[in-house]
């Protein structure tokens, strides 16, 4: 009875459906540099990943801007998960940014690129990353998962010999699927003892992240239940916190945008093997900007932390960063119907089904035009799912013609795999 009453409010629950102007202003707006993105052509063939350092660095200077203004005593890390490319990375050091990474790999590019102000977060570190990690002590914060973690770091540190600078993550959601990140906030005090009896890590604070944040509201949230915390620990503690970190998750402005698929009643229907996705349904979760999340964030932090610790309020944001500063060019291949079409490339680019719950405007820039049509896109590996979309803005497409799919520089080429095709090279722009 409760599975059926679930699908039932799942069936008629009723999505939001993106707003044409919303939509047609970032259409216009691509479409306006088309030539530019053309031009790129002229020297590398498609399908082609295209950086435009400009956008990254504005995004940076935007993001930095509205949480300097309104909080004292502010550190910016840009998580490297989100997009692993090494000049992403350059570009975000030259506009003072440190690097969060979450792996030795990432933390090896990181030192490569001369970064001096690096935290290393994730679960699951092992006690080689842990090591690498404390021979870059002075460039280098580890934020703890686990207590057998700060085992194997003061192990580390010592075989290093050096102290080691260090936070610990708490679980937003101790109960659920993010239990696997970090402890619970009922054990930061035992944590925080344990600690203390490690010769060579010095605890100098606190991290915990909570994703794909529209707003934000369980940001503050979680701030209260942490400032109850702490108001309960140790005054010694309180006197050691130097840096309380928020981590990312800030979804970009234009907020999510869907297929139908990606729908609470479109899940059902997929499930249930009913066709979804319609050439013209578009749908999307709206979110705030930046700068409300600046504005309500600090309001917690004065409330609930900085009242307790005189401390550094830390971000680490990833998506909200690089997600419209990476665009892809594709170029049709074949034409096997009015309403399909093959493209030189695969979603092996950006690796993983993205199209059929996620909706991106597909960009005919040969044959450019304000209106959009239904067809099929696919790439062209040996896959059903290998989806770009089911409809595309111009005023036909045909063999050749060079497509642009906008907004693609968050998760997609650092999950890109090598499958069948070969991945598409960078150019910057």
């Amino acid at each position: 009875m409760r599975a059926s009453q679930t699908l039932q409010r799942a069936l008629a629950a009723e999505s939001a459906s993106l707003p044409a102007d919303v939509l047609l202003r970032y259409v216009e707006g691509y479409f306006a540099d088309r030539r530019r993105y053309l031009d790129v052509l002229g020297k590398d063939p498609s399908p082609l990943y295209v950086l435009q350092p400009q956008i990254l660095a504005q995004r940076a200077r935007e993001f930095r801007a509205a949480f300097e203004k309104v909080l004292p005593k502010v550190g910016f890390y840009f998580a490297v998960k989100s997009n692993n490319y090494p000049e992403v990375s350059r570009i975000l050091l030259e506009n003072r940014f440190g690097l969060d990474v979450s792996s030795g790999a990432e933390l090896q590019m990181a030192l490569g690129l001369g970064a001096r102000d690096i935290v290393f977060s994730g679960p699951g570190k092992t006690c080689e990353e842990l090591l690498q990690a404390a021979r870059h002590a002075d460039r280098t914060v580890v934020l703890l998962d686990s207590f057998h973690e700060l085992d194997r770091l003061q192990q580390a540190a010592s075989s290093a010999g050096c102290r080691v600078r260090a936070g610990v993550r708490v679980s937003v959601d101790p109960q659920g699927l993010w239990r696997k990140f970090g402890i619970s906030l009922e054990d930061l005090p035992a944590f925080h003892q344990k600690a203390g009896n490690c010769a060579d890590v010095e605890l100098q604070g606190i991290q915990f992240h909570s994703s794909w944040n529209l707003d934000p509201g369980r940001q503050t949230a979680f701030m209260k239940k942490l400032g109850l915390a702490l108001s309960a620990s140790p005054g010694e503690f309180l006197a050691s916190l130097r840096f309380v970190d928020i981590g990312g998750g800030y979804w970009p402005s234009q907020g999510e945008w869907m297929q139908e698929a990606g729908t609470p009643a479109g899940m059902v229907r997929k499930a249930m093997d009913v066709p979804v996705n319609s050439a013209f349904a578009h749908y999307w979760n709206p979110a705030r900007s930046i700068d409300v999340f600046a504005e309500e964030i600090s309001a917690a932090v004065r409330r609930h932390i900085l009242p307790l610790a005189d401390c550094r309020i830390c971000f680490e944001p990833g998506r909200w960063i690089c997600n419209d500063s990476m665009q892809l060019l594709l170029s049709v291949v074949d034409k096997k119907a009015p309403d399909l079409v093959i493209t030189d490339a695969g979603t092996n680019a950006i690796g993983w089904e993205r199209f059929e719950i996620d909706y991106f405007p597909v960009l005919n820039l040969t044959r450019p035009a304000l209106q959009e049509r239904p067809c099929n896109i696919y790439g062209s590996l040996c896959t059903p799912h290998d989806v770009w979309g089911y409809s595309y803005w111009g005023a036909g497409l045909e063999e050749g013609d060079v497509l642009l799919i906008p907004m693609q520089g968050a998760y997609t080429y650092s999950l890109r795999q090598e499958f069948i095709k070969p991945l598409p090279q960078v150019v910057s722009l």
